[in-house]
């Protein structure tokens, strides 16, 4: 008789799901997994965020517990780690995969207490500052590190063997399909028939917004049946400052911010443009996935060429601009806006084809597995 070989017990874990986009992400993987051989754990600080219902709803079980201490007092962070280590003890996984996403390096050190491998995702290109000897830390005690864009092995882990990239991919039904409610121009009391330019992000310094709003503004002058819609959370110094500058330049009749929306695959339907004007300085992010949504709704985009929006628009690089280029975007906001429907539809169609070939979820959850596989040394048929 045959011996059936134990499932793999992957423990996810992220300190909440306040934030959709990072929550998604895990979740996206976990629920995925092909569970003829893997058994996923979600473990997180608390059960606050919106997204939680949802997590609950996968049916994935959860562990609330605090698995990260601050390590400035040595000593005391050390006792701590001890005692987090048995709480991972307990729930016993082959592997701990942290999609927390900042420099702590408490959760690894507990991880190697209990002799459990550990890895994160690197999401970000932040490491130097404050932060550098936490990831140097964080880094060096993990099993493997998965990076979203080749970048972050070029500047950061050149040499280092045990690193992956995996980039973030899509699910193109979610987004070419949708059975929700279809919105139109005229919810927003935008005319039929007009030309939306989109944006979707949470509205902090390092999405270059104010760039947009410059090129925008300077095309709105002629073009008057373009509107441009800011999707994301603006309740912050950024935002209102956003907000500011639009109405100095009396642009609040063309320029719309909608704040945080739960609808976004049904917002894209409307876009005729997508726009990720993203800046390469500080804490910028290292893949923009609302990019692929976009493409996969059948929407062109342009982005800033910085880490991750480079990786996605790699073989189509006319839609890539240089950040914080005013002249520039507006040339290729013009470009893109008076495109014949035929070459529209040809750039629709290679923007698909770039997903379904390097960015689809099956291909990012199959790269994940055999991670998991070989770091547990565990062989499947």
């Amino acid at each position: 008789m045959e011996r059936k070989q134990k499932k793999i017990k992957i423990l996810f874990t992220i300190p909440n799901f306040d934030t959709a986009g990072s929550g998604k992400a895990l979740l996206n993987i976990a629920k995925r997994l092909d569970k003829k051989y893997f058994e996923p754990h979600i473990a997180c600080l608390n059960d606050k965020g919106d997204y939680f219902k949802i997590v609950i709803e996968s049916r994935i079980p959860i562990h609330i517990f605090q698995f990260m201490v601050p390590m400035e007092q040595r000593i005391k962070g050390l006792i701590q780690c001890y005692k987090i280590s048995k709480q991972m003890k307990n729930i016993d996984p082959h592997l701990i995969h942290s999609f927390h996403y900042g420099p702590d390096y408490s959760e690894a050190l507990s991880a190697r207490m209990a002799c459990i491998p550990w890895i994160f995702t690197k999401k970000n290109m932040s490491w130097g500052g404050q932060s550098k000897n936490g990831w140097r830390m964080r880094s060096y005690l993990s099993n493997h590190i998965i990076m979203l864009n080749t970048t972050m092995k070029k500047r950061y882990y050149p040499t280092l063997s045990k690193t992956t990239v995996i980039p973030r991919g899509v699910c193109l039904k979610e987004f070419s399909t949708n059975n929700s409610k279809i919105l139109s121009c005229e919810d927003f009391g935008i005319p039929k028939n007009s030309k939306i330019v989109m944006l979707v992000a949470n509205l902090v310094p390092v999405k270059g917004v104010e760039y947009l709003i410059e090129a925008f503004s300077n095309i709105s002058d002629r073009e008057k049946s373009i509107y441009l819609l800011i999707v994301g959370d603006n309740n912050n110094d950024y935002g209102r400052e956003l907000k500011k500058n639009v109405n100095k330049k009396n642009k609040d009749d063309k320029i719309f911010f909608l704040g945080k929306r739960d609808d976004v695959s049904n917002l894209l339907q409307l876009a005729y443009i997508f726009i990720l004007p993203t800046i390469d300085k500080g804490r910028s992010e290292g893949f923009g996935v609302v990019t692929l949504e976009a493409m996969a709704s059948g929407v062109p985009v342009l982005a800033s060429d910085v880490p991750g929006s480079s990786d996605i628009l790699n073989d189509i690089h006319d839609q890539l601009f240089p950040p914080e280029d005013i002249s520039i975007l507006i040339n290729k906001l013009n470009w893109m806006l008076n495109l014949n429907d035929k070459k529209r539809t040809n750039l629709i169609n290679k923007q698909l084809k770039i997903i379904r070939k390097n960015f689809t979820i099956e291909k990012e959850t199959e790269q994940h597995s055999l991670i998991y596989k070989k770091l547990c040394n565990l062989k499947y048929e």
